[in-house]
């Protein structure tokens, strides 16, 4: 059982309580226990196997061992199981809804005896829940843009869940040895969209087709671990579900048919449909078996993906831009741009410590970094106004740029940079002095309250805080998060415009269930020439993986080197930073040795 799995029965296990009106300490030491394993980087299957390894996880004891035990043996969790007897499974599905926490939730039970997403979506349309304690209208209009975005989100994946199970698929898969060629993700996943719907695996076959092997192998998939249906299992196609809900398609193919199977099933649709019009028009038929003629149907083109775009006229579209957003026409005429890749990240500008509502402390994100040969990264705790997340003021900042500074000279090999990820308030103002924010390496802004305001009261504060001489990166631009909740809606172009007038670079945050700003937005900034900053937004040493997710998004976005900042050296990303009121003139750094 993955840990991610363990932690979600520990997390509804509290939800539950929480509505049920236990007392704080009881459920709050399940959530606590679910976020541990969550950034746990051992798998949790691994510590239960050597008994006492569990409770040496802070914040473990016994009985909490022997709960998740009793999750791994049988899994679930009893207690779980008797409080769904007493309310319905749906009722946590109301928990995804914004705005509505487990004590909302417990009102609504307890009144309308509502437990469904749309029977709490009927209650707002009617009016019904403006009376209750802690609602109101606007509350009513929430929680219907909420419902909106829950049906959206409705069988779709962050990207991060569709990767691990992608990964683990693959090297069960894998352990087939020499009796397969190639096993890798299509669809969706391999063009990096932001959330997946169904997983797609294409397996090349080592050898010709024969009905033993095809067995061989089916027998071998369906033996992977938390496989909950099996759907379908047929010469070409093994299809089958998850227990988490995801459905897999694992393709067998011969090798002579892999560029062309790889290019047909990864799409997009509009992308091959195009594809398809312009190989008509070469006097070519394409589709997943090969590139061919049409008059005879004789293949020209099938077992790579470059060979096929080639037959057509065209340079190799890399798999992130094939949405037919112009893509096509770039490869024709030798325009595509040579799109950012991970190597080609230098640091990491936004993250969390122990400071405010991070899990690690400075030396040991900056030493993670070091780990993932960043050359420099910037701690960016959270400013007063965000209490929940045990915000920063001004004394408390001061105090961490004094840490970061001592930090900085005592670890070697990489740079670290005194920042603060500032909330922009209702009126556009920041959340810190200008005394302080004078005294940081790194500014970054961001909105974390009042989000629906209207837009152009959205559009006006960001401005704001834009034309603020101390803004140097705004954060998470519009706020959403993925299959939770819309972005904030404001006019972007203004946005942008004003971002380009004051050098002021926009976040492609590659924490997985945001990814904003969003690939349209992207090329849309690239387009006027504002700098693009690749940023985790960690709260964890694991979370720094996440840079790879920033990548994917910016290269749908057709972003290039060139346009992100922190793709600098240490040295040219300080001068390319815009510079601050009183900012003293970059020194040349101590060299810094691994």
């Amino acid at each position: 059982m993955e840990n991610r799995e363990v932690a979600r029965i520990l997390r509804e296990t509290a939800q539950l309580l929480e509505i049920d009106g236990a007392p704080i300490g009881r459920f709050r030491s399940y959530e606590k226990a679910a976020e541990l394993l969550d950034n746990l980087s051992d798998r949790v299957e691994e510590l239960a196997r050597n008994g006492e390894k569990l409770t040496e996880l802070p914040g473990i004891g016994e009985g909490l061992a022997e709960h998740i035990r009793e999750i791994l043996g049988t899994g679930d969790y009893s207690l779980r199981r008797k409080l769904l007897k007493k309310y319905p499974e749906t009722i946590l599905d109301l928990l995804d809804l914004q705005s509505l926490g487990p004590k909302k939730v417990a009102l609504i039970w307890k009144k309308f005896h509502a437990a469904t997403v749309e029977d709490v979506a009927r209650l707002a349309r009617e009016g019904k829940l403006r009376d209750v304690p802690g609602f109101g209208e606007k509350s009513e209009q929430n929680i219907l843009r909420a419902a909106e975005t829950f049906k959206k989100a409705a069988g779709r994946f962050l990207i991060h869940d569709a990767d691990e199970t992608a990964q683990a698929l693959v090297a069960h898969i894998e352990k087939l040895g020499k009796k397969i060629g190639a096993v890798e993700p299509a669809g969706s996943l391999r063009r990096r969209k932001e959330t997946i719907g169904d997983l797609d695996l294409l397996l090349t076959l080592a050898s010709r087709r024969s009905k033993e092997t095809v067995e061989e192998i089916t027998e071998h998939i369906l033996a992977f671990p938390s496989i909950e249906q099996i759907l379908a299992r047929g010469e070409n196609k093994i299809s089958f579900r998850l227990e988490s809900g995801m459905q897999v398609d694992v393709r067998l193919l011969e090798a002579k048919h892999r560029g062309a199977a790889l290019m047909y099933f990864t799409g997009s649709k509009e992308h091959n449909v195009a594809l398809r019009s312009r190989a008509n028009k070469m006097g070519y038929t394409l589709n997943e078996y090969a590139l061919a003629t049409l008059e005879d149907e004789k293949p020209v083109a099938s077992t790579t993906e470059t060979e096929i775009y080639k037959k057509l006229g065209l340079a190799f579209i890399e798999p992130e831009l094939r949405e037919n957003t112009g893509e096509i026409e770039a490869a024709a005429k030798g325009t595509l741009p040579k799109l950012i890749e991970l190597g080609d990240i230098r640091g990491d500008l936004q993250m969390h410590t122990v400071a405010s509502d991070g899990k690690n402390t400075i030396e040991e994100m900056a030493l993670a970094a070091k780990q993932l040969e960043h050359e420099y990264i910037a701690i960016t705790e959270h400013s007063k106004a965000v209490t929940v997340a045990n915000g920063l003021d001004e004394k408390r900042t001061l105090e961490q740029i004094r840490l970061i500074h001592e930090a900085d000279k005592k670890i070697e090999g990489i740079h670290l940079l005194a920042g603060s990820e500032v909330d922009i308030l209702k009126n556009g103002k920041l959340d810190l002095d200008d005394e302080v924010l004078a005294q940081l390496d790194v500014v970054v802004v961001s909105i974390h309250s009042f989000m629906n305001l209207d837009p152009v009261a959205m559009t006006e504060r960001i401005l704001a805080a834009i034309e603020n001489p101390y803004t140097q990166i705004i954060a998470h631009p519009t706020g959403r998060l993925l299959l939770r909740r819309e972005a904030f809606t404001f006019d972007m172009e203004k946005v942008l415009d004003a971002a380009k007038k004051h050098n002021v670079a926009m976040e492609c945050n590659a924490y997985p269930d945001r990814l904003d700003l969003n690939d349209v937005h992207l090329r849309m900034a690239k387009e006027r020439g504002v700098k693009i900053t690749i940023s985790t937004d960690s709260h964890s040493t694991k979370n720094l993986s996440y840079i790879k997710y920033g990548v994917s998004m910016a290269r749908r976005g057709w972003i290039e080197r060139s346009d992100v900042l922190n793709a600098l050296p240490y040295e040219q990303f300080r001068k390319k930073l815009r510079a601050k009121p009183g900012a003293k003139p970059l020194r040349h750094p101590r060299r810094k040795s691994a």
